[in-house]
């Protein structure tokens, strides 16, 4: 028979036990809700929850009518989380198999957290995909650029896998439009445990600003047509052309040719992308006559109706032969004849009478140093010093050798003589808080420009061909060699045409450029200056159209 005594400690001993136990569930459960509290929940959350920065989609760019040149959309993007595979073995075969490159990568960072398998999805990969039916390969949807129109690539560019900027005004802007990233924590769906289907936002970021172009979207697809047609015709190695208003300095269009499709980068070279009225620097030859009458007229060496002696087919100004293109036959001639029908001789000597004057001017009109454009890969050119001449140096300057220019240098300098002797800053944004636009100051006398206006209007069969009703066509063509190996060709040569569209106060610089077309014997009277005219036509029709809405919406 148990004594009450033994009865007691037994009591004892049980609620003894049942205490220690109460006390080791309490003791774990603290431990577990309150001690290590931050430890589980990380835990837990590594298995349905990630980060991921993205940065926003960026902002538009619009050309000078408000029209949309670039955009966003979104596409999935397919990453794996190395940490957290379900099925390794499975997982590594398929990289091995499908991702090489990815394979190698998730060798050597197999303790990341995150890695991505393939970025901006097409929607046949993104079905290939799906089809392996790998429980380890998760979706998140990212903003993609998209561009509306491929005439204008060469200046807008594109961006890279990240919506990063890295050619054009993309690449210029970049960080205006692009904004700064935002860090999400994504939310696994348990029951696929394949999409992320909720994204909280860790850390914003700022959207972009947009931009808007100078470039008019319509004239730049009227005159890329055009570059490219004449391209094709003449199996040319390429071409561009610039438009500017030359009271503003605004480029209206700067199309370049060949072109691209910014929405398929792959493949592409750097070449294919350049834009080359701002990239490219070339020896351009007669159309240089224009800026060695300018300077000659201005500085009083001779006048239009001067006579020179031009030689007839050539002759040797200090022991260096100067030919012609072509006679004008013996005796004497004007000088406005003399850059009109662009005799060498004639200007090569009224080039003597300036001497490094004409160095001097060339710098005042912009040649040898950048225009300041906020473009990325802007060229500087090259004007031979005076220090640095031979005997002929002088001479062959004064018709466009020795010299290197950007065609928007050149369209620039035409616009200094369409504006009446203003020098102007080129312009590619309506925003100053990204270009400032200086206040034009006169470099030339009015005389002096109206002098060379009229010398360079279109005359006698060219104006029976290239003129258009109503409207003063005042410009000069210019060709010149390629350089192959440090000699000039014989074969290859490029083209230009500068030139200028009036009428009372509407004005438009032009300039045509042709890199190397198939044909050896040709002149720029029959490739640059048709091509000049064509877009000329098509330039006035649209202006007139963007002129009567504006008048409508008043």
């Amino acid at each position: 028979m148990v004594s009450r005594k033994q009865s007691g400690l037994r009591l004892f001993l049980v609620f003894a036990l049942f205490l220690g136990v109460y006390f080791l569930v309490v003791l774990r459960l603290f431990l577990l809700q309150v001690y290590q509290r931050d430890f589980f929940k990380k835990l837990a959350s590594q298995q349905y929850l990630t980060e991921l920065t993205i940065r926003p989609s960026r902002a538009l760019l619009y050309d000078r009518n408000g029209v949309p040149l670039a955009f966003n959309s979104q596409r999935l993007s397919a990453f794996l989380l190395p940490r957290q595979l379900k099925n390794e073995k499975k997982t590594v075969k398929m990289l091995r198999k499908h991702f090489k490159p990815v394979y190698r990568r998730f060798k050597k960072e197999r303790d990341k957290h995150f890695l991505w398998l393939e970025r901006h999805l097409s929607d046949q990969r993104l079905a290939d995909l799906k089809r392996i039916a790998n429980e380890d390969i998760y979706f998140v949807s990212e903003p993609e650029r998209f561009y509306s129109s491929q005439s204008t690539a060469h200046i807008i560019g594109f961006t890279d896998v990240d919506n990063t900027g890295i050619a054009g005004v993309e690449l210029a802007c970049n960080d205006r439009v692009g904004g700064t990233p935002t860090t999400f924590v994504l939310e696994k769906d348990a029951r696929s445990g394949h999409f992320y289907f909720q994204r909280n936002i860790k850390k914003q970021g700022e959207l972009g600003s947009p931009v808007t172009l100078t470039i008019d979207k319509n004239l730049q697809f009227l005159a890329h047509q055009e570059l490219e047609k004449t391209v094709q015709e003449h199996g040319a190695k390429g071409g561009a052309v610039l438009i500017l208003d030359p009271d503003s300095g605004q480029i209206l269009t700067m199309a370049s040719s060949p072109g691209f499709d910014p929405n398929e980068k792959d493949g592409l070279s750097l070449e294919q992308t350049k834009n080359i009225s701002v990239t490219e620097c070339f020896e351009v030859g007669s159309v240089m006559k224009v800026f060695t009458a300018l300077a000659a007229l201005e500085e009083g060496v001779v006048t239009p109706d001067e006579e020179i002696n031009c030689e007839g087919k050539a002759t040797y100004i200090d022991g260096f032969r100067v030919e012609n293109w072509k006679s004008l036959g013996d005796g004497l001639h004007a000088f406005s004849e003399v850059v009109a029908r662009s005799n060498n001789v004639g200007i090569a000597k009224i080039a003597k009478r300036l001497d490094t004057k004409l160095y001097d001017h060339l710098g005042f009109l912009g040649f040898g140093k950048a225009t300041g454009i906020c473009f990325p890969g802007e060229r500087s050119g090259f004007v031979n010093p005076p220090y640095n001449w031979s005997r002929s140096s002088l001479i062959v300057l004064s018709f466009g050798y020795e010299i290197t220019a950007t065609l928007l240098q050149l369209g620039k300098a035409f616009c200094v003589v369409a504006n009446g002797g203003y020098g102007v800053q080129p312009q590619l944004f309506l925003d100053p808080k990204i270009e400032k636009k200086d206040i034009p100051t006169r470099l030339y006398k009015k005389e002096t420009v109206a002098q060379l206006k009229d010398i360079l209007e279109l005359k006698g069969w060219m104006k029976d061909l290239y003129s258009i009703d109503g409207y003063r066509i005042i410009g000069k063509t210019g060709t010149a060699r390629s350089v192959k190996d440090g000699k000039y060709s014989h074969t290859e040569h490029v083209y230009t045409y500068g030139g200028i569209i009036e009428k009372d106060g509407y004005r438009r610089v032009v300039v045509t450029f042709i890199n190397e077309p198939r044909e050896a014997h040709i002149w720029a009277t029959q490739l640059t200056l048709p091509l000049f005219h064509r877009i000329a036509k098509k330039m006035i029709v649209l202006d007139a159209l963007h002129e009567n809405n504006k008048e409508a919406k008043l």
